[in-house]
């Protein structure tokens, strides 16, 4: 039982690193320039666009980590599997048609309420951006 809380602690803490890094290259490509950003329909919704495909490349990370541990771990059948209920249960989708043997069940809520918080993490992030630029356009 210990062992799988240190597991479970481990893979929480690899995903918040992993999305602390994203969020922290993605911010130094964004707040580096000096210059006067062009905050225009396009320019602003390009960017906004480019953010949110690193945002999904992250979180695509995050989950390839808990379906790799799941394989690893023999959780599910195939590799195919251990991906495919890794993404619906970080997403928090559950379909429920692929289900974790009872050792490991609480491995998906645990993977449920870490998607969540890194999703949220996300939309934090967007909203910084856009408020910035928006603060920016007001010349403040």
């Amino acid at each position: 039982m210990i062992a799988k809380f240190l597991m479970a602690a481990c893979l929480v803490a690899t995903t918040v690193v992993i999305h602390a890094a994203g969020l922290g290259v993605v911010l130094s490509h964004v707040f580096r320039s000096t210059v006067r950003p062009d905050t225009r329909f396009w320019p602003i919704t390009w960017l906004l666009i480019r953010i949110a495909w690193f945002l999904i490349v992250i979180h695509l990370f995050e989950i390839a980590v808990w379906g790799l541990f799941f394989w690893w771990q023999n959780c599910l059948p195939d590799a195919r599997s251990s991906f495919y209920f890794s993404g619906v249960t970080y997403a928090t989708i559950g379909y429920g048609d692929l289900v974790l043997p009872k050792e490991w069940q609480l491995f998906g809520p645990l993977e449920g309420l870490t998607g969540i918080l890194m999703c949220g993490l996300s939309a934090a992030f967007f909203f910084v951006i856009v408020s910035k630029k928006i603060l920016e356009l007001h010349g403040r």
